[in-house]
C-alpha cells in the first residue's frame, strides 16, 4: 500500500515539475508550439507506459470511440488553457483555480451520470470554492485570461474525469493515452502553422524537453499506482500539488502568496481531504449496513 501513496507522489510532483517547467519557458513560444513540443517528449516517454496486454501499435482498435475521442478533445482543451494559465498568472492561483475540477465533477455526476450526491459532499465542494476565492480574490485585484483559462482547464479535467467514469474501464489505456497525444500532436500542429512559429532557445527547448518527459514519466507512475492501488488511495496525494506550487512559486518565480492565499489553499486541500475521507468511510459501512440488513430479514 505503501507503494500506491509514494507512485501517486511521484505522480504529481511530476506534473507539477511540467506546469513549472511551462511557466519558466514564458511567452515568447506560442501556447501551441509549446504544447506541440511538451507532447512530442511526452509522447516518446509514455511509450514506457505499456500494459503489458495492450500494444500501442493497436491503439486506434476503439470500443467506444466517441467517449474515447470526447475524452482526447476535453485534454486537448485542458492542455492549452492550462499552458495559457501558467504563462500568464501566478502558479499558486492557477492551481488554485484548476481544482475547481472537483465541483464540476460533482455538479455533472449529478446532472448527467445521475449519482447521488450528498449534502456532506455539496458542502465540502462549496468550502474548496470558498478557498478559490481566498486565493483568487477576485474584485481585490485584476482577473485575467489567465484566470479565465485556468476555469477551463479545470472544466475539461472535469469534463474528462465524467467520461472515464462513464466508460468504466470499458476502453484500453493505450487506447485513452494514444488517441489524447494523437490529437494533441495533429491540432497543435496544424494551429502552428497558421498561428506561427518561432526558433526556441536552448533554454525554452531544455525546459520544454524536461516538462514533457516530466509529464511522461508522471502518467507512468500514476498508471502503475492505478494498477496497485485504488482511487481512494491517490485521491489524497492530488493535493500535494498545491504544496509544490507555493514551493516552486517562492523559489523559482518570486510568487509570495499573502495570508489570505495561503488560507485558502489550506481551506481547499482541507475540503478535498475531507471529502476522500467521508467517501471511504461512507463505503466501508455499506457492506456492514447490507449484513446487518441481511441478518435482520433471516432472523
Amino acid at each position: 500500500m505503501r507503494n500506491v501513496y509514494v507512485l501517486a507522489l511521484i505522480a504529481y510532483a511530476a506534473f507539477s515539475v511540467t506546469d513549472a517547467s511551462v511557466k519558466a519557458t514564458g511567452t515568447h513560444l506560442s501556447v501551441f508550439e509549446i504544447a506541440f513540443l511538451v507532447n512530442v517528449f511526452s509522447g516518446l516517454t509514455l511509450l514506457l507506459t505499456r500494459h503489458p496486454n495492450e500494444q500501442w501499435r493497436d491503439f486506434w482498435r476503439i470500443d467506444r470511440p466517441w467517449a474515447v475521442h470526447g475524452r482526447a478533445v476535453c485534454g486537448v482543451v485542458a492542455s492549452l488553457c492550462g499552458v495559457y494559465a501558467f504563462t500568464t498568472i501566478p502558479l499558486t492561483q492557477s492551481y488554485a483555480l484548476i481544482f475547481l475540477a472537483p465541483l464540476f465533477v460533482t455538479i455533472m455526476s449529478a446532472l448527467i451520470l445521475k449519482e447521488s450526491v450528498g449534502p456532506w459532499r455539496w458542502s465540502a465542494v462549496l468550502v474548496g470554492f470558498v478557498g478559490v476565492l481566498l486565493v483568487v480574490k477576485p474584485g481585490y485585484q485584476a482577473f485575467e485570461w489567465g484566470h479565465l483559462a485556468a476555469i477551463g482547464t479545470g472544466l475539461g479535467t472535469g469534463t474528462a474525469v465524467i467520461i472515464l467514469r462513464g466508460l468504466g474501464g470499458r476502453a484500453k489505456t493505450t487506447s485513452i493515452l494514444g488517441m489524447l497525444i494523437s490529437y494533441l500532436l495533429v491540432l497543435n500542429a496544424i494551429m502552428m502553422i497558421f498561428w506561427g512559429m518561432r526558433v526556441p532557445t536552448l533554454r525554452e527547448f531544455a525546459l520544454l524537453g524536461l516538462a514533457g518527459i516530466s509529464y511522461g514519466l508522471g502518467q507512468w507512475a500514476f498508471i502503475l499506482a492505478a494498477r496497485y492501488g485504488n482511487a481512494n488511495q491517490m485521491a489524497p496525494m492530488h493535493y500535494s500539488q498545491l504544496a509544490w506550487a507555493v514551493l516552486f512559486g517562492v523559489l523559482i518565480f518570486n510568487e509570495y502568496p499573502d495570508a489570505l492565499a495561503l488560507l485558502g489553499i489550506t481551506v481547499i486541500g482541507g475540503a478535498g481531504l475531507f471529502t476522500v475521507v467521508r467517501e471511504k468511510i461512507r463505503r466501508e459501512r455499506a457492506p456492514r449496513k447490507a449484513e446487518a440488513r441481511s441478518h435482520a430479514d433471516f432472523s
